[in-house]
């Protein structure tokens, strides 16, 4: 085994391996917590400005997460989309594989009018 099962001709890593996909929460199981929710992972083309973080999974294709391409933005988005999108030189969306799972409000603070994080009493 060389690790590659399961990636898409041309892909040097899965998308969406099962270790990732089961990490991820259902859909709208955190729509009430805005800038709190958590982003799992992170995907990103590496030719382009376009970041994609899912926050949410329906366990088949649809993702529910912050998108950064021409805005910031929340919305839905879906696995087959990101595995068929190419960059302007042609390359694959990839998986952020150093990604550590952050609040929406750490990753776009303007969106929910608060800052990253701080310290208890600090």
């Amino acid at each position: 085994m060389n690790g590659m099962e399961g990636a898409l001709p041309g892909r040097r890593h899965k998308l969406l391996p099962e270790k990732v996909r089961r990490q991820l929460p259902p859909l709208r199981s955190q729509e009430d917590k805005g800038g709190q929710a958590v982003a799992c992972v992170k995907f990103f083309t590496p030719d382009s400005d376009w970041t994609w973080w899912a926050t949410e999974f329906d366990g088949e294709d649809t993702f529910f997460g912050l998108v950064e391409g021409f805005v910031k933005e929340l919305g839905y988005f879906s696995l087959s989309e990101l595995e068929g999108a190419r960059g302007p030189l042609g390359l694959q969306v990839e998986r952020d594989l150093y990604w550590q799972p952050r609040k929406l409000r750490d990753i776009a603070p303007e969106l929910f009018g608060e800052g990253p994080d701080k310290e208890e009493g600090a």
